[in-house]
């Protein structure tokens, strides 16, 4: 069995959080980028707070680290494809000199994520109407992002209205594979729809780009069961690295390999780092990672799951 290229990433969220941006706030682009270095990960995906590119590009030269890709929050729905590509072609620009592969696309119209509601039980619904025109519009910023050398990867996320594996096989019915793809994150799938191999079952051949975040699921049961909002679910500890939940990563990690899965794959858990060390949680999952997964797949001599 021989595998394609893997690259290793931690997102830059368990230092510092785009929504909440007071936590983690002392937290400095160099402090992450060397944490990140020290926990043995090639690269992450662009902060809210990261620099303009040049700047960006020197801090990761000096530490050998890449960009994998960055979020865009999409409202074709509430705004109209013109307005919302305005603003993805300024992201594209951005992430085509950092040289990073993918933009990471969440619809985020009537999304409830940033909001003080349940996320378990008021996540919003698009009509039919609203579907075709997410789907057309994400079939043209597709070929956008293409102009820039990078692929349009959708997020699946809580508290939206692509969330559930259905959801998700509608939009992949309704979208060109040739242009709109799979973000495919462990930890929203599971917390949305209580399992996790479905998704990547029935559209791996979508698949382009994977997060790998984990759930306790003590806390999950805690947070569903009062209704919690989205932040507070996260605050509470719900999201962790592999390893330190719920998620048999082995059977998720097999499966990629089997399929020839190539790009990255990138730890990501919103955490508190005042609760959740960062470094200390990214050591965490590079430990799990290197023991419970490479050792398992990695031929003797092959380089191919460089870290």
């Amino acid at each position: 069995m021989t595998a394609k290229i893997i690259h290793w990433g931690i997102a830059p969220i368990g230092w510092r959080n785009d929504d909440m941006p007071e936590i983690g706030a002392g937290n400095t682009l160099q402090h992450l980028l060397s944490d990140i270095v020290v926990a043995g990960f090639q690269g992450t995906e662009v902060g809210g707070f990261f620099p303009e590119p040049n700047i960006l590009n020197r801090e990761l030269k000096l530490r050998k680290l890449r960009i994998a890709g960055q979020w865009f929050s999409s409202f074709l729905i509430r705004d109209g494809l013109e307005q919302v590509e305005q603003a993805f072609r300024l992201q594209c620009s951005y992430l085509q000199q950092v040289q990073a592969n993918v933009i990471v696309v969440s619809e985020q119209t009537y999304s409830v994520q940033g909001l003080d509601r349940n996320v378990f039980a008021d996540k919003p619904y698009f009509n039919d109407p609203e579907w075709q025109i997410l789907s057309n519009g994400l079939n043209h910023l597709g070929k956008v992002a293409e102009e820039y050398g990078l692929l349009l990867v959708f997020h699946h996320h809580l508290g939206t209205g692509v969330q559930t594996a259905d959801e998700i096989d509608r939009l992949m019915k309704g979208t060109d594979p040739a242009y709109v793809h799979l973000l495919y994150d462990t930890g929203h799938i599971y917390v949305s729809d209580g399992e996790y191999m479905n998704v990547l079952r029935k559209h791996m051949d979508r698949i382009r780009h994977v997060h790998f975040k984990d759930a306790r699921i003590d806390v999950l049961t805690n947070c569903r069961d009062q209704g919690k909002s989205f932040r507070d679910c996260f605050l509470g500890g719900m999201f962790t690295v592999p390893g330190d939940g719920c998620i048999d990563f082995r059977e998720v990690y097999d499966f990629l390999i089997q399929h020839d899965y190539s790009g990255w794959i990138v730890v990501e858990a919103e955490q508190d780092p005042d609760v959740a060390h960062p470094l200390e949680y990214a050591l965490i999952a590079r430990k799990y990672i290197d023991e419970a997964l490479l050792a398992r797949q990695q031929p003797k001599g092959d380089e191919s799951y460089a870290k």
